[in-house]
């Protein structure tokens, strides 16, 4: 037994799959900022949606290492161009799988040299954290019903067949005034990271005082079309 666990890292238990992404923070004029992509109207699944850079993590990788990759892959950023700061709280995914959001300060100068990949970025945007933490996302819950239940055993547990399941809850956040919506998962690790760094509890923010400004709306436009 102690063979079989002592060297066990804990994961999700009858986890399908494991994700990251990178939450990739920029110093700029309107100070510190999150940057997210578009995803291309080509892709399967999920086109159009505003995200951050992420995939599968690969066997054998930890989230830095498949954050960097991805966002390597989709934006053009090395590694090298990105300070990592931590990780934030992992989300749990309804298809069995974990999230992993990874934030990394991106170099200024590796903003300019941005190459989009048009297979699966359309474009991108940057917004202060400022600003952010001035437009707090409206959220709306709604509950996860069991389906099938019927078909459940419930003699063989000595359980009622009106038996009472407990059920989920899903949270879904959702900024407005964005040129693009931002709900969903990404905006549930947006606000987790905003609640996190304007209460103290993470990135040193510059300035201050001031008023927060309009998000960045034409930056990664270029060679692009972007939004009136």
């Amino acid at each position: 037994m102690q063979a079989a666990f002592s060297g066990h890292v804990p994961g999700l238990l009858g986890a399908t799959a494991a994700y990251a992404v990178l939450v990739p923070v920029a110093e700029t004029a309107e100070g510190l900022s999150l940057l997210y992509e578009v995803r291309s109207p080509a892709l399967h699944h999920h086109s159009g949606e505003v995200c951050f850079p992420g995939g599968r993590m690969e066997p054998g990788e930890t989230p830095e290492q498949c954050a960097l990759r991805e966002t390597w892959e989709e934006l053009g950023i090395p590694p090298e161009d990105i300070r990592l700061l931590g990780r934030a709280d992992f989300l749990h995914l309804r298809s069995e799988a974990l999230m992993h959001p990874v934030l990394g300060q991106v170099a200024p100068a590796a903003l300019e040299r941005l190459r989009l990949n048009p297979a699966e970025v359309r474009q991108t945007f940057l917004v202060s954290l400022d600003w952010l933490a001035a437009h707090p996302p409206e959220v709306y819950r709604y509950p996860l019903l069991p389906v099938g239940a019927e078909q459940f055993p419930y003699a063989r547990v000595q359980a009622p067949p009106d038996y009472r399941w407990t059920p989920g809850q899903a949270e879904v956040p959702l900024y407005d005034g964005l040129p693009y919506p931002l709900w969903g998962l990404t905006a549930r690790i947006t606000r987790h990271v905003v609640q996190r760094t304007t209460q103290g509890g993470g990135i040193e923010k510059s300035g201050g005082g001031a008023a927060a400004s309009p998000p960045d709306f034409s930056f990664g436009c270029q060679n692009i079309a972007c939004p009136p």
